[in-house]
């Protein structure tokens, strides 16, 4: 470690650590904004549910399935001529937020359904009895009861797009994953490497401590309002 090698981290990384945030909040909010409505259409199309319908949802499971299996890596190249069209170019972090868009949404799709099909199903048949609309349940009773496990999922979402976000600088995404492979890596830059690792470990630390204690404080709360 050097005075030269100190001054290219200040440099570097508060910039690329903040692109990192605005590529991964960015994304995750796309990401929810899509998976959210797959994940209750595959809740609620299942065999058994409020809207059984098992053509929707083996045709949603299809194609959750086929967007899980891609390799993010390939994925980005995969996309490249369509990122290029939607945002003007394949390079940086704007262009970057489409295949973690993309790659993310299905993640949460599968994630919500897992959160939506943990309700007890007394409840479920308790609010059809009393002659509550499908938008009631899914709005007031799904959604509502599966809120700390919801926030759980979107929790694990972020972290992974942290992750994938590192992979992004492959491929001239920006980032903490293009400091570290332009500058770590292909300059062999042990300091620079170290300093970016690092980051991207605090960064995870402290979604998953946000995301338990948002999880945790709903739970707790709920406790509160049920003994009263």
């Amino acid at each position: 470690m050097n005075a030269e090698n100190i001054q290219l981290a200040l440099d570097l990384l508060p910039l690329q650590l903040w692109n990192t945030i605005y590529m991964v909040v960015v994304s995750t909010f796309f990401a929810v904004i899509i998976g959210l409505p797959l994940g209750v259409i595959l809740t609620i199309a299942d065999k058994g549910h409020i809207k059984e319908n098992i053509t929707i949802y083996k045709t949603l499971e299809l194609a959750v399935n086929i967007g899980r299996s891609f390799p993010f890596a390939i994925l980005m190249v995969a996309l490249i001529p369509f990122t290029r069209w939607l945002v003007g170019t394949s390079l940086g972090t704007t262009a970057a937020i489409v295949p973690l868009t993309i790659a993310a949404a299905p993640f949460v799709a599968r994630l919500i359904e897992s959160s939506l099909k943990e309700i007890d199903r007394n409840i479920l048949e308790a609010v059809i009895v009393m002659g509550s609309s499908s938008w009631q349940i899914i709005t007031k009773v799904l959604l509502i009861e599966a809120l700390p496990s919801i926030i759980s999922a979107i929790t694990l979402t972020v972290i992974n797009l942290i992750g994938y976000s590192a992979m992004a600088g492959l491929v001239g995404g920006g980032g903490l994953g293009q400091v570290a492979i332009q500058y770590g890596y292909n300059r062999f830059n042990t300091f620079i490497m170290l300093c970016t690792v690092i980051l991207l470990i605090l960064l995870v630390q402290v979604v998953q401590l946000l995301g338990s204690y948002a999880s945790r404080s709903i739970n707790k709360k709920r406790g509160i309002l049920s003994h009263e």
